[in-house]
Parts: C-alpha cells; sequence; structure tokens
C-alpha cells in the first residue's frame, strides 16, 4: 500500500477534518491534548469540506475546526514551513477565534475557551527535549493559573519525536508516529493496527482510494512544499557563507588595525626620551594618553 503524506494541506483535512473523520479526530485530540484520556466524549466539526485546488498551492497550513461538546473550539493546524513570525500568528489565530464568538452587544459570559492545536514539521523550541508543549496564561512570579485561562496552545513539534515503531506506547505516541512516518509506511503498523481510528486513518489515507486526479494533486501540494523547503534550506546556507566572509574580511581589516597600532606604539616608545607627548602623538597619529600609558609604563 502507498499512503498519501498527512502533513499536505489536503490529506491532512481529508483524514482529521472531513464528514466521515469525527472519531478519528476525537481519538487525536484525546491523545495529543488530553494525554490519552477520554476526555473528549463528542464533538462537531466546523466546515469539513477539503480545500479547493489553487492556483499557487499557497498550501504551507491548514486549520480544521472542531466544537467539543462543552464549547471549547479547537483549531488544529499543520505547519510544514518555518516562515517568519509564525509564533504570533498562532497567536493571533487563536486571539481571532475566541473574539469572533460574539455578535454585538452580546456578553462576555459566553466566551467558551480556544484550544490552539499546532503540529510542525520544524523545531520551534530548541529549549525545550519535549516533542509535546503546553501553553497557559500564569502569574509570573507565583506560577498560578489566570482564573479565565481561556487560550491553550499546544505544540507538536515533529522533528523530535525520534521513536521506533517497538517503542511506540502511549496513544500520542502512535498518532506522532502516523502524522511523521506514513508517507513511507507500506502497511499499517501491528501496534497501531489495534486501535480502530488509527486503522480509519490508515484506511483514508491509502492512496489506492483516490482519484488520479487527486493523486496528481496530492503530488504537486508535496513537491511545492519539498521546493519551498529547499529554497529556505539554500537561503540559510546563503546567509551562512555571507556571513562567514564577513567575518573573514572584518577579521583581516581587525588584524590589518592592530598590526599598525602596533608599529606606531613601537615608533612611539622609541621617541619617549626624545619628544614630549604632545610631539610624539601628532608624529605617530596616537592619542595624547596613549602616549602617556607608554610613557607610565616604562617609567
Amino acid at each position: 500500500m502507498i499512503f498519501i503524506n498527512p502533513k499536505t494541506d489536503y490529506a491532512f483535512k481529508k483524514i482529521f477534518g472531513s464528514s466521515e473523520s469525527k472519531e478519528i479526530l476525537i481519538s487525536f485530540l484525546n491523545a495529543l491534548i488530553y494525554e490519552g484520556n477520554s476526555t473528549i466524549e463528542d464533538l462537531e466539526i466546523i466546515n469539513p469540506n477539503l480545500p479547493p485546488k489553487l492556483e499557487g498551492l499557497k498550501d504551507s497550513y491548514l486549520d480544521v475546526k472542531a466544537k467539543l461538546i462543552d464549547g471549547t473550539l479547537v483549531i488544529i493546524e499543520m505547519q510544514v514551513l518555518n516562515v517568519q513570525s509564525f509564533g504570533k500568528r498562532v497567536l493571533y489565530n487563536a486571539a481571532k477565534t475566541y473574539a469572533f464568538q460574539l455578535e454585538a452587544a452580546q456578553g462576555y459570559r459566553l466566551l467558551r475557551p480556544v484550544i490552539a492545536l499546532t503540529i510542525t514539521d520544524f523545531e520551534m523550541f530548541p529549549e525545550s527535549e519535549e516533542f509535546i508543549s503546553r501553553f497557559v496564561f500564569k502569574e509570573v512570579k507565583k506560577n498560578f493559573v489566570y482564573p479565565e485561562n481561556n487560550l491553550d496552545l499546544v505544540f507538536v513539534e515533529l522533528p523530535k519525536f525520534t521513536k521506533q515503531e517497538e517503542q511506540l506506547e502511549t496513544l500520542a505516541d502512535k498518532w506522532i508516529y502516523f502524522m511523521k512516518n506514513a508517507r513511507s509506511l507500506t502497511s499499517v503498523p501491528e501496534t497501531m493496527d489495534t486501535i480502530p481510528e488509527i486503522k480509519e486513518a490508515f484506511n483514508i489515507a491509502n492512496q489506492a482510494k483516490l482519484s488520479r486526479e487527486e493523486v496528481e494533486d496530492l503530488d504537486k501540494r508535496e513537491q511545492f512544499i519539498y521546493d519551498q523547503q529547499g529554497a529556505i534550506i539554500k537561503s540559510l546556507n546563503e546567509g551562512i557563507k555571507q556571513g562567514i566572509k564577513q567575518g573573514i574580511e572584518q577579521g583581516i581589516e581587525q588584524g590589518i588595525e592592530q598590526g599598525k597600532r602596533e608599529e606606531k606604539l613601537a615608533i612611539a616608545r622609541q621617541l619617549l626620551s626624545q619628544l614630549d607627548n604632545a610631539t610624539i602623538a601628532q608624529v605617530t597619529g596616537l592619542s595624547i594618553d596613549d602616549v602617556q600609558n607608554l610613557r607610565s609604563d616604562d617609567s
């Protein structure tokens, strides 16, 4: 079997955001947000339609939105490219979703919590080894949670997840393994075949179930992502090369300037017994303080 890449926009929403994805999404969210506990019993997928084919293939990210039975709104975003100010965009989208719940003249009591679950194909927090991170509002000194803590940011960094199939233990492990490795698998791993929701996710991701047009469109989207990643890497490499070049040039210039200064100091030392400080400074180009320091050192 060949599975489509869950990290592309079309595949991600087909697996997690289409009309038949409800149980899959419940399992996925329980795993990544609630540590595998069956906290979410029911939800409604908002706008369960696949994204249209876009001319520019502007598909570095995708939102799947769901409303939990208690009214909590969840945004699920798969981000492949590490674009500028991405962290700010996550916070902006969460805040916008929170604010847009209210119509004119509605009271704040109607606001429900918003959870932004973001899966990235790059590292966001190099200072941490954890592949799942969670952020809420807390008091700086005492570390207690803000009473109306209605914005919850959850991040899953795929590159930090290095477990192999035989090391998968939790439901989160298995879902992250699916996200990261489904494209390269040829069958459903035994450790995941016993979980109905993951098995169904593999079933939806089976390329054999797609039309030729869908496969071609997915190939274009995947190639677009690879091209963009290549462009980013090339840009980084060029920046590194330029930085090294500038560093070498600056180092040479600094070396030349230091050599000139040492030469001036050597000449000044020879003139200390013959001329006053001001004259030596004028002859060598050193400051009077430099000359005085030399005289003090020699005394």
